[in-house]
């Protein structure tokens, strides 16, 4: 995506709302020809600024079918500069719903003088580069749209009320105020400071370092969250593996045979486990395979197993456990003893998936075990929020061991990394790759 001065001029839209019909569609513009291609579609009087007016949309070109030809009644809301989303002069057209309204309008949108169909992500990129919001609001915004779960929402929320950048702008101030206490032993060294700093920055050196720690430490559990947490379902041929996928999915999702070697794949279930985002994968019988495709089957399975959050193993009468097992098992993983309707088993849970019996428990217990896995949430969701306080980190553990060595110069030096990672932390500075990648992943509407 572009960022230069021309393409910073121009004007730009999209279909903010999902696609497909609808009762309403919402269409935005965003630049410096909005109030003229407003002008050109609903009337030469605009409305003022956010404050909704019901006018019809015309195609002033005539290509439509012909001069002026009525497109459809729609609500508009007009931003005056400085009062909207991005920044800049905008607009919103809520027009009905149905997909050649919706084509007609965006049609005649991009017949207008200076507009052009916006890309991905840039009316967000619009609204950071004019400061309404940081790169950690901008990164929450996206796990907003993107939440599937209770859990999901509640995280991206608290990123999107500015927890982070808060957070950061605290730890930054602590790390300013002690750089220029250091460099007023260094500027003033041949004269006399009032008084001793070194008390003072080293309280505030390891009061920042002791919070980055924290939030490190809880960055795995709240990119655990974001992502999802997989949870891989294994046993011999037979264990009632797909069976068990199979009623968490509420349908036939995966097929079930007594014909050992019958799942090749690995299947993903996407689940909300209580606020809990869960993939559920359903994978191929641990045993020795019978031809080329069942070995490919089965070591995705073992990859897909040893990478995942959790393990349930599956255990019947007529399926004891598979010798692979052994070097897949991790701290927390559960047995489950299958077909308890036809006897009972050593198993953590034992459940009787066709009928129901025992899934609630075993749910329960993989909640559980998951929610230990997430710890009590973190801000840090992202690898490279994660990737800039590490930074931080690794620059204060470099000015505390300045410090005890007496090298004020290099305990300013270091200071000022701590403070640049943070910067970075919240999008302050960057480079345009790594800006790119993240307004990408946004819709076109966003």
């Amino acid at each position: 995506m572009g960022s230069g001065v021309a393409a910073a001029r121009e004007t730009i839209y999209a279909l903010a709302s999902g696609a497909g019909t609808a009762a309403i569609a919402v269409i935005r513009i965003s630049g410096p020809e909005t109030d003229a291609v407003l002008r050109r579609l609903a009337g030469a009087a605009l409305p003022p600024s956010r404050q909704a007016v019901l006018r019809r949309l015309t195609d002033p070109a005539g290509e439509a079918g012909g001069p002026g030809e009525v497109l459809d009644r729609a609500l508009i809301l007009r931003f005056a500069s400085g009062q909207g989303y991005t920044g800049e002069a905008a607009a919103e057209l809520h027009c009905h719903g149905g997909r050649a309204v919706v084509a007609a309008v965006l049609e005649a949108l991009g017949r207008q003088p200076g507009c052009r169909l916006a890309e991905p992500g840039e009316f967000t990129r619009r609204a950071f580069e004019a400061g309404r919001l940081d790169l950690a609001d901008v990164e929450a915004l996206g796990d907003l749209i993107a939440a599937e779960t209770e859990l999901q929402r509640r995280q991206a929320a608290r990123g999107l009320d500015g927890a982070l950048h808060r957070q950061a702008e605290r730890w930054r101030a602590d790390l300013i105020r002690a750089a220029a206490l250091v460099e007023a032993t260094i500027d003033w060294a041949d004269e006399e400071v009032p008084e001793d700093v070194g008390p003072e920055v080293v309280a505030l050196m390891a009061g920042v370092r002791t919070g980055i720690s924290r939030e490190l430490g809880l960055a795995a559990g709240a990119q655990r969250l974001r992502e999802g947490l997989e949870v891989a379902i294994l046993g011999a041929p037979n264990a009632g593996k797909s069976t068990l996928f199979n009623a968490l999915a509420g349908h036939e999702a995966a097929i079930t045979s007594p014909r050992p070697g019958t799942t090749r794949d690995v299947l993903t279930l996407r689940f909300d486990l209580d606020g809990l985002p869960v993939v559920f994968l359903d994978t191929a019988g641990l045993r020795a395979a019978e031809g080329e495709i069942e070995a490919v089957g089965v070591a995705r399975a073992v990859a897909r197993a040893r990478a995942a959050t959790m393990r349930l193993f599956l255990r019947s009468a007529d399926a004891p456990p598979a010798a692979a097992e052994a070097g897949l098992w991790q701290e927390g993983d559960l047995t489950v003893w299958t077909k308890a309707d036809l006897g009972a088993g050593v198993g953590d849970v034992a459940i009787a998936a066709p009928r129901g019996d025992g899934v609630p428990e075993l749910l329960g217990r993989v909640r559980g075990v998951l929610s230990g896995r997430i710890g009590e949430g973190g801000l840090v969701g992202h690898l490279r929020q994660r990737r800039a306080l590490e930074a931080a980190a690794e620059a204060l553990a470099r000015a505390e061991n300045a410090v005890s060595l007496g090298a004020a110069e290099t305990v300013a030096e270091d200071l000022r990394g701590g403070f640049h990672a943070l910067d970075r932390l919240i999008g302050r500075v960057g480079t345009e790759d790594i800006l790119d990648a993240v307004f990408r992943s946004f819709c076109l509407g966003k």
